[in-house]
C-alpha cells in the first residue's frame, strides 16, 4: 500500500503537469482572445441584422453567420440564443446557422486553435465553418421541412411569446460612445467566467489522455492506414466521440489536440472541433426545447454536416497540400518556455487586471447585464430569458441558467408592475405596453394592469388564468440606449 502510493501520486502528478504547460503556453493568446472579442461585442450592434433572418435567401443566411459570429458564446448560451431568434421571427435555417457560427466561428476559438495545432487548423476551421452554413442552408429543409418547421414555430411560441424589438445604435456611434470600453471589459470577464469550467475541463482531459492513454488504444476507436476509407471512418466517428466527451465550446480545442497527437486524420480532427454542439447536455436541451423527435432529427442533421465538413475539408487540403505531415503538437510536450512567452503571459495577466478593474469601477450600461448564474455579460437588447422580480428585469444567458435562478430562488408569479413611465407587461399576452396609452383595470390585489387590447382586459376581469402568466419571455426589455 505504502509504494502504491508514489505511482500514483505521480500518476496525477504528470497529468497536472501536462495540463498546466499548456495553459502556460495558451494563456496570452486566450486573454487576447477573448479580449478582443468582448470589444467586437460591445461595439458592433446585432439588432438590425436580427430584424432580417426571416427568409432563406443567400443575404440572410449571410447575415445569420455573420450575426452568430458576432455572438461569441458558449454552446448552451448559443442553443438558447438560437432558439431566441426562432421566436422573434428567423427561419428555422438561419437559427441554426447562427448556433453553428457562434460557437465555431469566433475569435477565442481561433487564437487557441492557432496556437495548438497551428495556422493549417485555423484556415481549416474557417473553410469548414463556411462550408457547414452552405450545407446547413441547403439540407435543413430536408429534415425539417415547412409542416414541421411551423409546428416548432408553434410550440416556441406557446412557450416565451416574442417580446417588441428596437433597432439601437450603430457602430460608429459605440466607436465614439465611452461606455463601449467599459461594456467590452464586462463581455470579456463574462465570457471567461462562462466558459471557465468547459476550458478547465478541456486542459485536463486533454493532459491526461495525451500522456496516459497508449497510441494502441486509439488505433482500436480510429482506424489508420486504409486511405480514403480511414479519412471517412474518422470524420463520422469523432463527431460521436464529441457527444460522449461532455466537453462543448474551445474547450474542444486541447481535446483535438490529443487526437491530433494520437494519429486522427486532418478531417476527423475537423469534425470533431464542429461538435461541440451534439454533446450530450445540449441534445437534453434540444429535447427539451423542441421535442424528443425534432431533437433526433437536430441531432441527425448536424452530425451529417459536420462530418461531411469534415471529409470536404480534408478532401480540399489534400489537394492543395495543405495537411500538416507531422502530427507532433508542441503544446503537448509538458514544457514552460520562457522568454517571450513569459514576457507576454505576464502582459496578459497585466491586461486582465486592468480589465478587471474597468468592469467593476465603470458606470453600468443600460445596454447589458449579467447573469447572476453564470456570470456571462448578456446583450439586453437580445436576451435568452427574463423573468421579472420587485419590479426589476433579470436577465439570463440561456433557459438553462434561469432554471437554475428558479430552482434556488423559487419562481415567481405574474403580473408585476415595472417602475414608473416604462413599458409594462400585459398580464394575459405578455405583450410589452405603455401605460400612458394602453387599457387599465385593477387587480383583486388593489394593483393596476395595463393591457394591449380589450380582449386581454375581458380576459383578466373574468378571472381566466392568463395563458401567458409565466414571468418569462424572449426577446428585450427595452433598446440599446
Amino acid at each position: 500500500m505504502i509504494g502504491a502510493t508514489p505511482a500514483f501520486v505521480h500518476w496525477f502528478a504528470v497529468g497536472f503537469k501536462e495540463t498546466a504547460a499548456m495553459v502556460w503556453l495558451t494563456w496570452w493568446p486566450l486573454v487576447l482572445g477573448f479580449s478582443l472579442s468582448g470589444l467586437v461585442q460591445s461595439v458592433i450592434p446585432r439588432d438590425a441584422l436580427r430584424a432580417q433572418l426571416g427568409t432563406n435567401s443567400p443575404r440572410a443566411v449571410a447575415k445569420a453567420s455573420l450575426l452568430g459570429m458576432l455572438s461569441s458564446s458558449c454552446s448552451y448560451a448559443a442553443s438558447a440564443m438560437s432558439r431566441a431568434l426562432f421566436a422573434r421571427g428567423s427561419s428555422w435555417s438561419n437559427a441554426i446557422i447562427f448556433m453553428v457560427a457562434s460557437t465555431n466561428l469566433v475569435i477565442e476559438l481561433g487564437v487557441l486553435l492557432y496556437l495548438l495545432l497551428g495556422w493549417q487548423f485555423l484556415l481549416a476551421q474557417l473553410v469548414g465553418g463556411v462550408v457547414m452554413v452552405i450545407l446547413l442552408a441547403l439540407t435543413t429543409r430536408v429534415m425539417f421541412n415547412a409542416r414541421r418547421e411551423a409546428q416548432l414555430k408553434t410550440r416556441v411560441l406557446m412557450e416565451s411569446p416574442p417580446s417588441e424589438h428596437s433597432v439601437g445604435s450603430t457602430w460608429r456611434d459605440r466607436l465614439r460612445d465611452r461606455e463601449s470600453l467599459a461594456l467590452a471589459a464586462r463581455y470579456t470577464l463574462g465570457d471567461l467566467k462562462m466558459l471557465r469550467k468547459e476550458l478547465l475541463a478541456g486542459f485536463l482531459v486533454a493532459g491526461f489522455l495525451i500522456v496516459h492513454v497508449p497510441a494502441s488504444w486509439w488505433s482500436h476507436v480510429f482506424v489508420s492506414g486504409h486511405g480514403g476509407w480511414t479519412v471517412l471512418e474518422n470524420a463520422l466517428l469523432a463527431p460521436l466521440l464529441a457527444v460522449v466527451a461532455f466537453v462543448c465550446s474551445i474547450g474542444n480545442i486541447p481535446l483535438a489536440a490529443a487526437l491530433w497527437a494520437k494519429g486522427v486524420t486532418f478531417g476527423g480532427v475537423i469534425a470533431f472541433i464542429f461538435a461541440d454542439l451534439i454533446t450530450l447536455p445540449l441534445l437534453a436541451i434540444y429535447r427539451r426545447f423542441y421535442g424528443t423527435a425534432s431533437a433526433w432529427r437536430l441531432f441527425a442533421l448536424l452530425w451529417f454536416v459536420i462530418s461531411l465538413a469534415g471529409l470536404l475539408v480534408n478532401g480540399l487540403f489534400h489537394e492543395i497540400h495543405l495537411i500538416p505531415a507531422n502530427h507532433h503538437v508542441s503544446a503537448l510536450d509538458g514544457k514552460f518556455p520562457l522568454g517571450a512567452t513569459l514576457v507576454l503571459n505576464v502582459l496578459a495577466s497585466v491586461v486582465l487586471l486592468a480589465t478587471w478593474w474597468l468592469a467593476h469601477h465603470a458606470r453600468r450600461s443600460t445596454r447589458s447585464a449579467t447573469d447572476p448564474v453564470c456570470g456571462m455579460t448578456v446583450d439586453t437588447s437580445s436576451p435568452a430569458a427574463t423573468i421579472e422580480r420587485d419590479g426589476a428585469t433579470i436577465y439570463f444567458c440561456s433557459l438553462r441558467c434561469r432554471d437554475r435562478f428558479e430552482r434556488e430562488h423559487g419562481p415567481e408569479g405574474a403580473g408585476v408592475v415595472e417602475e414608473p413611465g416604462s413599458d409594462v407587461r400585459d398580464p394575459v399576452c405578455s405583450m410589452r405596453v405603455s401605460p400612458r396609452d394602453a387599457l387599465s383595470a385593477v387587480g383583486a390585489d388593489q394593483l393596476t394592469y395595463y393591457f394591449c387590447s380589450e380582449s386581454c382586459r375581458t380576459t383578466f376581469l373574468k378571472g381566466a388564468r392568463p395563458p401567458a402568466s409565466r414571468p418569462i419571455q424572449l426577446g428585450p426589455r427595452a433598446a440599446d440606449e
